[in-house]
C-alpha cells in the first residue's frame, strides 16, 4: 500500500486551464500507481479548461460545487458526486459557472513513455 497524506500533495500546472489550483494526490512517485495519476482541482468561479482534447481518456468526479462540461456543443452540468468520462480525442471544455468553488477529482493515465 502506498499512502500519501494530503499535506504532502504538491501543486501542478495543467495546460490550457484557468482559474484553477491543482494538487497531485497520487502519481509520478516511487511506490505510487503505475498506470494513472489522481489530481484534486479547485476551480474558482469562471475557472475552467479547454476547449481541447487529449489522446487519452480522463475521468472527472465533482466533489463539491457544479461544473459545466461542453462536448460537441452540448452542455452537461455535473453536481456533487456526479462524474463523467472524456474519451480519447474528444474535444471538451469545462467551466465553473457558479459563484462557488468547484472541487473535482481527476483521474488520468500516464502519458506515453512517462514513468512514476
Amino acid at each position: 500500500m502506498h499512502v500519501k497524506r494530503f499535506a504532502d500533495a504538491k501543486p501542478y500546472e495543467a495546460p490550457n486551464h484557468r482559474g484553477v489550483v491543482g494538487l497531485r494526490l497520487q502519481g509520478f512517485e516511487a511506490g505510487g500507481p503505475t498506470n494513472q495519476w489522481v489530481g484534486y482541482s479547485l476551480f474558482l468561479p469562471g475557472g475552467g479548461a479547454g476547449p481541447d482534447s487529449t489522446p487519452f481518456e480522463k475521468v472527472y468526479v465533482v466533489l463539491e460545487g457544479h461544473m459545466t462540461v461542453v462536448v460537441d456543443g452540448r452542455e452537461t452540468v455535473l453536481g456533487p458526486m456526479d462524474s463523467c468520462t472524456i474519451a480519447p480525442g474528444e474535444v471538451r471544455e469545462i467551466v465553473n459557472r457558479e459563484n462557488d468553488i468547484c472541487k473535482m477529482l481527476v483521474v488520468i493515465p500516464y502519458p506515453t513513455g512517462a514513468k512514476p
